[in-house]
């Protein structure tokens, strides 16, 4: 996959922490962004009945109309790998693991992000040169 739309909580400082993160790493600039607060979530939650209710997690969303897939949890960070550069995007190889334990993992640190790095009381606002990236 060459990229796609990330979206990430906006009021989490890990969460943007991980934005910075792809931001650095993502040189082909395959990746767009935009908070889970914002109106690109809501059009995507809209287009996607199959989300269950109340995620809060990381999506990603590749592919454009009919073609378009969303992924969330594990699935959604390591497709956001294979987006990237080597070697990053070879994390994509722990497809291997049984989903199950890799959203396990995923849940522990999704439930520990506000205490790992703070929640914000607003979405942090891209600089000039990366505003063509980040999504409403």
């Amino acid at each position: 996959m060459t990229g796609g739309i990330v979206l990430y909580d906006g009021l989490c400082g890990f969460c943007d922490g991980a934005v910075q993160w792809l931001l650095a790493r993502d040189r082909a600039h395959a990746l767009r962004f935009a908070p889970l607060q914002g109106e690109t979530a809501d059009a995507v939650r809209a287009r996607h009945p199959e989300l269950p209710p109340g995620t809060d997690s990381i999506l990603y969303v590749v592919g454009e109309g009919a073609a378009e897939r969303l992924l969330w949890s594990s699935g959604a960070a390591l497709e956001i790998c294979a987006a990237l550069p080597a070697p990053w995007r070879h994390l994509r190889h722990l497809r291997a693991v049984p989903r199950p334990l890799r959203d396990f993992a995923y849940a522990v640190v999704a439930r520990l992000r506000y205490h790992i790095a703070g929640r914000r009381a607003a979405c942090r606002l891209p600089t000039p040169a990366e505003r063509a990236r980040f999504l409403p």
